[in-house]
């Protein structure tokens, strides 16, 4: 049984080191699915994983005075890992991070974004109030406590990467670390920085003195008195001479305005109409339009007439349909006219394994799978719209994701001096490849460079490069876990990380009810996705029973991700060299 013995103990072993990985991310899925109440802790359970095998590795003597794998080995996985899941982020968040800018958006990006600012704030007046500021471990310490209070685990992957670079040029800053991993902090803090989040919203509710029942009343006053969601339909008589001939495709290109003919009648013969449907004057045209751009339609079409139309009474089928058509990709929603011109509704679409709210200013990609309400004839001609041949889309591109890291990699390690930092600055293994992927999520159909890959494939490799980042660091960290904890600041890390998590939370959320009355349900997804925080999102939809919540996150998630890893990585490099 010696070779069972071995697979434990003989370290310098691959076989030994592929092992012990498949050991910590086993048990941590298992234990990421145990819910507390409506809350599990889902992949971040692979870091405390590791945590607990290094633990005892270290305490059984068995890591033979380092880590339970080789160092080098680790490092790679942790690095490697690190790149892929922040490139899949970077391309989850790319479509939607610079249309969240525009109208609507402005308002909610902005109180994202000071959220961000007052977290890092209140960790700075923790830090100064609470810990030893002659001792440099405290304040990378500290930015691990932030990550783990605003449950961000690519924050925490960039700052423990751009820790590591310093510390190769600072013996001063690696002889003050003395072996400790920021995941340590992170550890410590995650797990109320959840409960937190979730407690925040509910005290909010109550502070504000906030009627569920009222906010969703007016989620729907508003949708209604919104012209351009609202679908307007209308019979005219073509009377423009210019028309005579002239195809649907052609009209409606010309016009500028997007509407479908759902019926019309030629010389008393009632038929459906397609894009190729000529018209001819005395025609009676049946139109769909949204309701502000009725006028203008009529104006250019003929006259209005009142008509009894054989409605279509078909029941009402939902279905998941696949943009697939190049012509699709870049536009958005609103310019796509689905409900009021198309006559069915887009509950949701799904993107990179996220569900998010079809806001009208997102940009259709490649690859969006649409959860599409409407009668069969409808669903199915949007089903042609979009292509919904999902065949095209079965084989993955992988060359795109590995081009982008390649170039995310010279990004990051181009070195810019700045004047009184001793140490060059870089964007690193994180940074780099996270704008680059941004910049090919968005703009890549314009250079052909397709980043789409199908849905199972870009949650692999996401989920993928987090467990291998978080298995890696977490076995790095169990080493001294431990002492952290009772011999450290690892119970000052846990309260003051909740109160980072907390105070943020409620002064946005009373300053955003009182100055601008934010709709509770948009409120909670603003605070989600400035958070980054998926359990609270979860919770918000459980209480909702409109889509506010995710129009709030999905408006405020791409900036708010790109800030939080953004900010941990100039903490790290401005304060900590």
């Amino acid at each position: 049984m010696n070779w069972v013995q071995s697979l434990f103990t003989d370290l310098s072993s691959p076989a030994h080191t592929i092992f012990i990985f498949a050991i910590v991310i086993a048990v941590g899925f298992k234990l990421g699915k145990i819910k507390i109440g409506s809350v599990a802790l889902g992949s971040t359970c692979v870091l405390f994983a590791g945590i607990l095998i290094g633990h005892i590795y270290r305490q059984t003597g068995l890591d033979q005075g380092g880590y339970v794998c080789p160092a080098d080995t680790l490092n790679f996985i942790q690095d490697f890992g690190l790149i892929l899941f922040v490139y899949c982020i970077g391309l989850q968040v790319g479509p939607g991070f610079f249309s969240s800018f525009k109208k609507g958006g402005v308002r909610l990006n902005l109180m994202a974004s000071v959220m961000v600012v007052l977290n890092i704030g209140v960790m700075f007046a923790l830090y100064y109030l609470f810990f030893d500021t002659s001792d440099p471990k405290d304040l990378p310490m500290m930015v691990g406590v932030l990550c783990g209070a605003v449950t961000n685990t690519p924050g925490l992957g960039a700052a423990n990467q751009t820790l590591g670079d310093i510390m190769t040029n600072n013996a001063h800053l690696a002889q003050a670390m003395d072996g400790q991993q920021i995941a340590s902090a992170y550890a410590c803090a995650y797990p109320l920085g959840v409960m937190g989040q979730i407690g925040a919203a509910i005290a909010l509710r109550y502070l504000m003195r906030i009627s569920l029942h009222k906010e969703s009343e007016e989620i729907k006053r508003q949708a209604e008195e919104n012209p351009h969601a609202r679908p307007h339909h209308m019979t005219i008589v073509a009377s423009n001479k210019s028309l005579e001939g002239k195809t649907l495709f052609e009209v409606s290109r010309f016009l500028g305005r997007t509407f479908v003919c759902t019926r019309i009648e030629h010389n008393g013969v009632i038929s459906q109409a397609n894009n190729d449907t000529p018209f001819h004057m005395g025609d009676k045209i049946r139109i769909v339009c949204a309701e502000d751009d009725a006028e203008a339609i009529l104006a250019f079409l003929g006259d209005r007439i009142e008509m009894d139309w054989d409605e279509d009474h078909s029941p009402i089928v939902s279905k998941r349909i696949v943009v697939t058509r190049p012509e699709i990709e870049g536009k958005t929603f609103g310019q796509m006219h689905f409900n009021s011109v198309h006559g069915v509704n887009i509950t949701r679409f799904t993107r990179s394994g996220m569900d998010l709210y079809a806001d009208r200013h997102l940009k259709l990609q490649i690859g969006d799978r649409l959860m599409v309400v409407g009668t069969e004839a409808n669903v199915a001609r949007v089903a042609n719209l979009v292509g919904n041949e999902v065949k095209r889309l079965n084989h993955p591109n992988i060359a795109p994701i590995f081009i982008g890291i390649l170039l995310g990699i010279l990004l990051g390690s181009i070195p810019f001096t700045i004047s009184g930092i001793p140490t060059p600055v870089k964007l690193g293994i994180a940074g780099g490849p996270l704008i680059v992927a941004i910049l090919i999520g968005r703009f890549g159909y314009k250079v052909h460079l397709v980043s789409y890959t199908t849905t199972s494939v870009n949650l692999f490799v996401r989920e993928l490069g987090l467990i291998l980042f978080l298995a890696s660091v977490g076995i790095k960290a169990g080493a001294g876990f431990w002492d952290t904890i009772i011999a450290g600041d690892g119970i000052k890390y846990v309260w003051t990380g909740l109160i980072i998590t907390v105070i943020p939370i409620l002064i946005i959320g009373i300053f955003c009810r009182r100055r601008y009355h934010t709709n509770y349900f948009t409120l909670i997804g603003l605070i989600a996705g400035a958070n980054t925080a998926a359990p609270l999102l979860g919770f918000a939809n459980e209480i909702a029973n409109n889509d506010a919540p995710a129009v709030g996150y999905s408006t405020v998630y791409p900036l708010t991700m790109f800030l939080r890893i953004l900010t941990a990585q100039l903490i790290i490099l401005f304060l900590c060299v």
